[in-house]
Formats: structure tokens, sequence, C-alpha cells
């Protein structure tokens, strides 16, 4: 149903949307002597706990994951039931086991920082408290950390999940990059230099031969 035109429009209207949406959200933000940098507006606070978090951050990619990824399985199912060739299983298999694992690494690692960022616009900790303030920050930087490793944990996903995936790396890395590089290093270790000594050296074999 998705063309490449279709996919274009939708990916410049959610880059505006999210454009917009950062924009409108960071401005409700202040400065405060006590809690440093806070959602000072209730409305913004509000919005925050109950829509930006809990949905568009959490509940809403996590459903539309896996309703995609119950798709896939339920195409795999109906693939198994039809005389399709044997490699084309498999790699079916491999790429729905891939898109499962993708959703379960996607929860596990946006969950923790999106309740934890609705636990402190809540009760946010005072600067007057400094111990609680600072593990208060430990805990939202480790926990975001961890969120950040959402994209980027594709590659490792797909290495340990997919044969095919792991053989198009090897020939990636092996026939290209490293053939590459070989290739450089030789070529400039084997490279002819001028001798920029010629002279001197003729002088000495003139003094040798007056002699």
């Amino acid at each position: 149903m998705c063309t490449l035109k279709l996919g274009r429009y939708a990916s410049f209207i959610f880059i505006c949307f999210a454009i917009v949406h950062s924009i409108a959200l960071g401005s409700s933000y202040d400065v405060q002597p006590t809690l440093g940098c806070a959602l000072s507006n209730y409305v913004a606070v509000e919005y925050s706990t109950f829509f930006f978090y809990p949905v568009l951050g959490g509940f809403l990619p996590i459903v539309i994951a896996s309703s995609f990824s119950a798709l896939a399985y339920h195409n795999v199912r109906r693939i198994v039931r039809r005389q399709l060739p044997i490699v084309r299983r498999k790699l079916d298999k491999q790429i729905t086991a891939m898109v499962l694992m993708r959703v379960i690494a996607f929860i596990c690692l946006v969950l923790p920082y999106n309740a934890y960022r609705i636990y402190a616009i809540n009760f946010p900790t005072s600067r007057s408290v400094p111990m609680a303030y600072a593990v208060g920050r430990l805990i939202q930087a480790i926990f975001s950390s961890i969120s950040n490793i959402n994209f980027l944990i594709n590659f490792y996903i797909f290495i340990l999940f997919s044969s095919r995936f792991r053989r198009q790396v090897k020939f990636v890395l092996v026939k290209r990059c490293w053939q590459r590089w070989k290739y450089w290093c030789c070529s400039i270790n084997n490279r002819i230099e001028p001798d920029n000594n010629i002279e001197g050296r003729n002088s000495q074999i003139e003094s040798v031969e007056n002699i």
C-alpha cells in the first residue's frame, strides 16, 4: 500500500511535526533557582505526564511496532502453508525473528526512561537537597544512556539473529574494506620515490676514481 512517493511525503510531514512539537515543548521550560531547567507551565506538565511520554514516546511506538511484528508473524505462518521455496521461507523467518527482537529491545530500552521522566516532572527534586538532586540526575543520565542504545542496537540484533546478514557483513568487511585497505598499504610501500642524493653519490664516485 505504501509507495516511495507516499513515504517521502509522510517523512516530510513527520519531520515538520517533530520540529514544531520540539519548539513548542521546549519553550515551556524555564530555569528555576531551586529546580534548574524544568517545566514551569501547568499545561505542559499535564501534557508531558499524560500524553507525550506515556503515549507519544512510549505506548504509540510500541503499539505500532508490535502490530507490524504481529503482521510479519502472520505473514510467515501464511507463507509456511503455501508452496514456496525453502530459501524464501528461511529468509521470511529470519526477518520475523529480527522484527520481534527489535520490538522487545525497543520496549526494554525506552520504557525505563519514559517512566522516570513522568516521575521527575511530577515530583522534581530541589537543589537545596544536594544528595537527592545528584542521585536524580545520575538516574536520569543512566536511563537516558540506555534509551539512546535504542538507536544503535539494530546492527547487533541483526548480527545475532540473521545468518544472511552476518554473511553480508563478513563479505563487506573482508572482501571490500580489508582488500581495499591492504591494496592501499601495499601501494604505499611499493611506491617509487625520486632519489634526491644522486649528485652527492656521483661526486663520491669521482673522488674514489681519482684516488
